[in-house]
This record gives C-alpha cells, structure tokens and sequence, in this order.
C-alpha cells in the first residue's frame, strides 16, 4: 500500500507540473500575438496630424532673433517620426555675421528634431553679393541643410558659381559661418585671367 500512495503522488506531481506548463505556453502565446496586434494595429498610425498650406516658420536662434526662415506651398507633419514633408520648400538664412542665402528646391524633409533639412529636387542656393563677398550660385540634385550650423552637404553633382569663377565637382561640403566650401570627386575649376596692372 505504501508503493501505490507513492506512486499516486508522482502522478499527481507529474500532472501538475503538466498543467502549469500548458497554461504558461498559453499565456506566451496570448503575449506574443498582443505584441504582434499592437505593432499592425493601427494603420492610421503614419498619417499626418496636420497639413498646413502656403506656411511661413521662423526658427530664433539662442540670442532670441530669427535664423532663418522656411516657408513653402505645404507642410505636412508625420508624428510617427516628428518628421515634415514640404513642397516647394523657400529656406533663407538670416545669419547676421555672414551674408544670408536663399535655397528653393521641389521638395524638402525637416527631421532630426528639426535642425536638419533635407532639400531634392533642382536644389538653387543664391548667396547674393556683399561688400566682403561676391555673389555665390550653387545648383545640385540634393542637399542636406544644418541651418542651425550654418552648413550643408551633398554626395549629389554640384555647379557652383563664386563671382566670375566657376567649379562642378561630385560631392560638396560647405560652411557659411566660416565661408569654406569643399568639393569632392572629380570636376573643373574655372579661374577668369587675372587684371593687369
């Protein structure tokens, strides 16, 4: 008799041990597929939370005055990524050490909590001429814009007129505040004949 009350408690062990490992694989599962639901169930979820059109937006810099203004024909904002789209985005630099540039292009990408712009799409940048500078035209494909450095970059084509100079590279790195550009790749540098004196 007391082989048979053993045996019963190894049965009744075994069984026990049996049923908490089926309710845990079921609890698993039921956590898995919520987590899997959560992540496909909204399908709203990268939609815009607000589209304005024909906008004008002043950043100010740490002084309290305007650095620069975007403005375009609409911005739409995705909260997904706190990134916005623009059309036709207009970017003008008011930096008051160095001359101001205007950028047009087709189209923009504001994101990286908006100290990065990234302009596509028949990319014009005019810095016009100044007492201490002359006249700066650059066209490009695509170019990345930190206004809030006063630089910008692109791995695109570049065609950059400074006064009656000219240079076409592949790639560009350029810097308003301290007025160095660097061009990559292979290009061509145009130099008019200097005046003789």
């Amino acid at each position: 008799m007391h082989k048979r009350t053993a045996h019963r408690w190894q049965l009744t062990l075994i069984m026990l041990v049996g049923v908490f490992v089926a309710v845990g694989s079921f609890w698993l599962v039921q956590v898995v597929n919520q987590a899997g639901q959560d992540e496909q169930g909204d399908p709203y979820r990268n939609e815009p939370d607000y589209i304005i059109d024909r906008f004008s937006l002043v950043r100010m810099n740490q002084a309290g005055k305007p650095a620069y203004i975007i403005s375009g024909d609409k911005l739409t904002h995705r909260p997904v990524d706190d990134a916005s789209d623009i059309e036709k985005p207009f970017v003008h630099s008011l930096s008051g050490e160095q001359p101001p540039m205007q950028m047009h292009a087709q189209s923009a990408l504001i994101d990286q909590g908006n100290t990065r712009v990234q302009l596509s799409g028949k990319v014009d940048v005019l810095r016009p001429a100044t007492a201490q500078a002359p006249v700066l035209h650059l066209t490009t494909p695509t170019l990345t814009v930190y206004p809030d450095e006063e630089r910008m970059e692109t791995a695109a084509a570049v065609a950059l007129q400074l006064g009656q100079s000219s240079a076409t590279g592949l790639g560009m790195k350029a810097n308003n505040a301290t007025r160095e550009v660097q061009l990559g790749g292979r290009g061509q540098l145009l130099l008019p004949p200097r005046a003789a004196q």
